[in-house]
């Protein structure tokens, strides 16, 4: 199963590095773009290293670096060599070639995730789910809101979310991540947003606190009702290999076979 939980942590804030890890989050990203001011950018930079190199156990950890036609850009590449750097997070993703040229320059295993959090690359999703050795497309809602001058009251971005989801599938990558959830400390809310996400096609959301880790990493695997009534499914359709039937009085045929065979593939 694809990571189904990245939680952000200031790049300027390396007190929370190693708590970061430690709370068993799928995924955990040194952020240098947006939560971290201009002025504090090159100290971020080289907390990060520092940290990694005086750990020296740490892997897995992925770093959103600034985006392709900012100064700090290369610096912040040059962090890609250190150990314990499992790949890179871009934000405003928006030229296929940009990212194509930014792949070239890592190292082949390492991941590379893009996020739409614009007009101009919700335009170009299509070119930049096509580049090759892309790990993984993601939403960044709140950015993208600020770009196409939207508020997001619920549905509004229902066509955008439905089209990066679509994208991702048509070019054969994971579920896409789904934007970050603001609520830290109103679990129902949190549960409500993974539960969309979910029901629109998304595999994995960003975290903004190690709170909101377990309820995300919960949304995305199959319910107890989900996996009942896969093993029914499974259990009928060995019993009658050469047909449709019913379950529960409901019709059974081939499509929904295999929704039953993908949710019993998921283990938690």
């Amino acid at each position: 199963m694809a990571p189904s939980n990245y939680l952000f942590v200031p790049g300027d804030r390396p007190d929370r590095f190693a708590k970061a890890v430690a709370t068993g989050a799928d995924r955990v990203i040194l952020d240098l773009e947006d939560a971290v001011a201009p002025s504090a950018k090159a100290a971020a930079r080289a907390s990060i290293a520092q940290w990694l190199q005086a750990d020296g156990q740490v892997s897995g950890v992925l770093i959103r670096v600034n985006a392709v036609a900012t100064a700090w850009h290369a610096d912040d590449l040059a962090l890609m060599a250190t150990p314990g750097v499992a790949g890179v997070v871009l934000p405003k993703a928006e030229s296929a070639a940009a990212l194509a040229g930014l792949r070239a320059a890592l190292p082949p295993a390492m991941e590379l995730h893009a996020i739409i959090e614009s007009v101009a690359g919700l335009i170009h999703v299509r070119s930049l789910a096509a580049v090759p050795g892309l790990t993984r497309l993601a939403f960044g809602s709140v950015d993208f809101c600020n770009d196409a001058g939207m508020i997001d009251t619920g549905q509004v971005l229902d066509s955008v979310r439905t089209q990066i989801v679509l994208e991702s599938r048509y070019a054969g990558l994971p579920a896409p991540i789904d934007g970050v959830s603001m609520a830290i400390h109103d679990e129902a809310a949190l549960e409500a947003d993974v539960r969309r996400s979910r029901a629109f096609g998304f595999g994995a959301k960003f975290c903004i606190h190690p709170k909101q880790i377990a309820a995300v990493r919960r949304g995305f695997l199959p319910s107890d009702l989900e996996r009942r009534w896969a093993e029914q499914v499974l259990a009928a359709a060995a019993a009658n290999p050469h047909g449709a039937f019913a379950v529960e009085g409901k019709l059974i045929d081939k499509p929904m076979i295999d929704q039953a065979r993908a949710i019993a593939a998921i283990h938690p």
